[in-house]
């Protein structure tokens, strides 16, 4: 996989202070999206291991609340291994107040529908996110009154609640 930046402090895809990480890729190509250099595979620097570590330590400050993953297309079968073994050793640090945001554009329902690619390979990428931004940018849709999203269609969910219930569950954020 490849990537293009890692935003050490970013305040817009997430609440509070995040870790983002902008995986290149996408085969969405959505008419008006904001970095469509992202969706050349090729593009930006190979992902390793120590873009693992590096990750890592940009989240170790207290004040950084989590890690944000978009793209690009971070569910591309091209992607979700380094996508898994980023988030799996995230979650192995042991911060659980450190929150994993994942921004897709297939929905949920797409997601759990599709063979081989969104198999268990997916199931365990999402046991390991709190929200799940997803659905494609629509241009016809972009609302910049929005929060952490940019179009309408697309939803914040909360996948423990959404695990817990067994039905969808949107995000509310908590003041």
């Amino acid at each position: 996989m490849n990537y293009s930046l890692i935003r050490n402090c970013d305040i817009a895809n997430g609440p509070g202070v995040r870790v983002s990480l902008f995986v290149s890729g996408c085969t969405h190509h959505c008419p008006g999206c904001f970095q469509p250099e992202t969706w050349d595979f090729n593009y930006g620097k190979k992902f390793t291991d120590e873009t693992i570590r590096e990750i890592l330590r940009l989240l170790e400050p207290n004040y950084i609340d989590g890690l944000t993953v978009l793209g690009g297309e971070p569910l591309d079968e091209r992607n979700m291994d380094d996508v898994w073994a980023l988030l799996d050793a995230v979650r192995r640090m042991g911060s659980p107040e450190k929150t994993v945001w994942l921004y897709t554009g297939s929905t949920l329902e797409q997601l759990r529908a599709r063979p081989y690619q969104y198999g268990q390979l997916t199931k365990d990428i999402l046991n390991k996110v709190d929200i799940l931004v997803d659905g494609p940018f629509v241009e016809a849709k972009k609302d910049l009154r929005l929060k952490f999203c940019g179009s309408s269609n697309q939803r914040l969910i909360d996948l423990r609640k959404t695990e817990e219930t067994g039905k969808i569950v949107l995000w509310k954020e908590v003041i």
